[in-house]
């Protein structure tokens, strides 16, 4: 039960199980937490949806990437340009679509992960913060799930792509603040939201609010910073499950 905000080779890959759940689009933002979508959270997006019943479809923006980072030492390689949607096969285990393929009207849901490439790659959030663009096609679709009264979910920093674009929602990006403990080191992005209008929620790691006014449905996943990687896989499902429950799915 939900109240209105509750915190709670390519050949080789294209054959899939045929389902009769939801069609959910996941739209990714390359590959890997510093430039692209969260491996691990993309991962748990993916399997909550299959054991959900539900075809995930997935999709990228064909452009190329803000920077390329070397995981191992954190900082940008100079030397280096990679594409978002190349990036993003990675993950899709090959099958995957440009993101100006992505119609509304083709599937039932829409799932954006998280990792620094939502504010690098679909956003101009990581450089510009409040002042922040999100790229067209990420708003056209946002525009487009919304206007069909269609569920949204968005994990980690991907929240700060609906409230960009829809303004008035409510979400969470964890805590608003850190109070020194270092374990919400990201909290600063809760006043650029809030400066948008948008309405945001504390939570812990696996909180989940349901917006059932605007049907978007969010979880802090990374934002908060742990080693354990089953309290992101956690919130994650449990955001996945809200949004399967908007759908009456589950």
């Amino acid at each position: 039960m939900f109240a209105s905000s509750v915190i709670l080779s390519k050949r080789f890959f294209s054959v899939s199980a045929t389902r009769n759940g939801p069609k959910v689009a996941v739209v990714l933002s390359g590959n890997g937490v510093f430039d692209g979508s969260e491996i691990h959270e993309s991962s748990a997006v993916l399997s909550h949806l299959t054991r959900g019943k539900a075809e995930p479809l997935i999709y990228a923006p064909d452009v190329n990437q803000f920077h390329v980072v070397n995981h191992c030492v954190g900082e940008p390689n100079t030397a280096d340009t990679r594409n978002v949607l190349v990036e993003s096969a990675r993950i899709a285990r090959g099958k995957i679509k440009a993101l100006s393929e992505l119609k509304a009207s083709d599937h039932d849901a829409i799932v954006f992960p998280g990792g620094f490439g939502a504010a690098k790659n679909l956003s101009t959030f990581a450089v510009d913060g409040a002042n922040c663009k999100v790229i067209p096609e990420v708003a056209r679709v946002i525009k487009e799930f919304h206007a069909s009264k269609k569920p949204l979910a968005f994990c980690c920093i991907a929240p700060t792509l609906a409230a960009r674009v829809l303004g008035k929602v409510e979400i969470t990006l964890g805590q608003d603040k850190d109070d020194g403990s270092g374990k919400w080191p990201y909290c600063g992005a809760v006043e650029a939201v809030k400066s948008w209008g948008a309405i945001h929620h504390n939570t812990n790691v696996d909180g989940v609010i349901v917006d059932k006014n605007n049907l978007v449905v969010t979880t802090p996943a990374f934002m908060y910073d742990t080693p354990n990687f089953h309290e992101i896989y956690d919130g994650v499902g449990k955001m996945i499950l809200a949004l399967l429950h908007l759908l009456g799915s589950k």
